[in-house]
């Protein structure tokens, strides 16, 4: 699958411009909607219709995350829900030196999450099948990407930070969502940080684009 050029173009600038990726990080991310597309054939993990704008749909939207916060060396994350590996995949990319472990419930997305990471030579990634309330490890941020409602995030991310606090932002979960997120949030209004997307990125696909933070 060629990358669209116009998409292709647009990951140049968001990595040449904000993120400082080497030739090895570049070609990674490069090598993903290849990988995705040849793994799809086998394993449905993103929609047909998806897999055709897996640059904007899901890279460039999980390197959002990179945008909104520069996690520091050392740092642990857990990809809450992670599906094919959006966001921890990417992410994971652009962090070497950051711990992601991606959790999933549903064992042929973990098993797919596996082979791609293996297949571009990521270390700092662990693919596990389990429900996430049950992942017993400590973590600084807990990530995730339209997997559920936040206070089913919330309430599965309990007792599930370290306490530590080595990074530019206090620990807690950053979510990418769209839509009317009014009601969704209402419950934490006076602790969200809520940034729309289309202050990184200027495709129509993220104009009703979010990063959620709530800090823990």
């Amino acid at each position: 699958m060629l990358l669209n050029e116009a998409l292709k173009q647009q990951l140049n600038i968001s990595i040449k411009m904000h993120l400082k990726l080497n030739t090895h990080q570049t070609n990674q991310l490069k090598a993903l909607p290849q990988l995705y597309a040849e793994w799809n054939e086998k394993i449905n993990v993103i929609s047909r219709k998806d897999i055709t704008q897996i640059e904007t749909h899901h890279i460039l939207h999980s390197l959002a995350i990179a945008r909104f916060i520069n996690f520091t060396p050392g740092s642990s994350i857990m990809d809450i829900g992670t599906g094919g590996g959006f966001p921890g995949i990417p992410l994971a990319i652009v962090f070497p030196q950051v711990s992601f472990t991606l959790v999933d419930s549903i064992g042929k997305k973990i098993k797919v999450v596996q082979a791609i990471a293996k297949e571009i030579g990521l270390q700092n990634v662990t693919a596990i099948q389990q429900r996430a309330e049950d992942v017993a490890s400590k973590f600084d941020f807990i990530v995730s990407r339209a997997t559920a409602p936040m206070t089913d995030l919330f309430r599965w991310s309990q007792n599930k930070f370290n306490g530590k606090q080595n990074n530019p932002l206090p620990n807690g979960i950053i979510a990418l969502k769209g839509g009317d997120l009014t009601a969704e949030l209402q419950p934490f209004k006076k602790k969200i940080t809520l940034v729309p997307l289309s202050q990184y990125y200027d495709q129509n696909f993220f104009e009703t684009k979010f990063i959620v933070y709530l800090p823990m």
